[in-house]
């Protein structure tokens, strides 16, 4: 009897922890986790954060997703080459990490590439348009402006703004050296496009971040990039945020 009390008791503790540690969980985005995350408490996050925040004019609670770019975008500050977006939308992410980074500190340009009109229908793939890829053109999720973008980026100097469609527009970029690249175009084909065309430009041990690669119903776009990694002989992480994180090989 005595040890069956003691073993409810234990397991009246361990509830008690769980519920304890559940409410203090991170439950954003798609990923539930109650590991740490303070990160959310740093004030360079939190600046980062609120600019992204700022340009998309929204908060769309994704918080380990940018701590994800900020990571790698940092971490690719230290290498020689400039950045590139492809796939800027309204410049959540790429605001964060020019708020960080301190952007026009680094002497190097950030390219940020999109239509900045939503997605081109001749660059979705037959399969993607049975899945409805082109029903996000519709409401305000995409910018239609580039103006708003240009006004939100205008407190920097070294960033180029390049409109238009991927592949289309990839020749605009006449770095020979990219050290941080993110990939977020919602559709396959560009995005094998933009990987490809950049490959041999990748500095050794640039970061290069897959927004939606492992991401729910976006498993399209992964196949694609899986095909992509297998011919340059490297491998994609997955993570839990959705994203793809691959490291050109040194």
């Amino acid at each position: 009897m005595a040890k069956r009390k003691l073993a409810h008791r234990f397991i009246e503790l361990s509830g008690y922890a769980a519920l304890r540690v559940n409410r203090g969980a991170y439950h954003q985005d798609g990923l539930y986790s109650i590991h740490n995350h303070d990160f959310m408490r740093d004030p360079a996050f939190a600046r980062a954060y609120q600019r992204g925040v700022v340009a998309a004019g929204d908060d769309y609670g994704w918080h380990w997703r940018v701590h994800v770019g900020l990571w790698a975008a940092r971490a690719a500050s230290h290498l020689a080459g400039d950045f590139v977006e492809c796939g800027v939308n309204k410049g959540f992410l790429s605001s964060a990490i020019m708020e960080l980074l301190d952007w026009d500190t680094h002497g190097r340009t950030f390219y940020l590439m999109d239509t900045f009109s939503g997605l081109d229908e001749r660059y979705v793939s037959a399969a993607e348009r049975a899945r409805g890829v082109l029903g996000r053109n519709k409401g305000d999720f995409y910018t239609r402006s580039v103006e708003a973008v240009e006004a939100n980026f205008s407190e920097w100097k070294n960033v180029r703004i390049v409109v238009g469609t991927i592949p289309e527009t990839l020749p605009q970029v006449e770095s020979q050296r990219i050290a941080f690249l993110h990939i977020d175009m919602n559709c396959a084909p560009p995005e094998v496009a933009a990987l490809d065309y950049f490959w041999d430009r990748l500095s050794p041990g640039a970061f290069v971040v897959l927004d939606d690669y492992a991401y729910k119903n976006f498993e399209l776009q992964k196949a694609a990039m899986d095909e992509l990694a297998e011919r340059r002989n490297v491998a994609i992480l997955s993570l839990p945020t959705g994203q793809g994180l691959l490291i050109k090989p040194a």
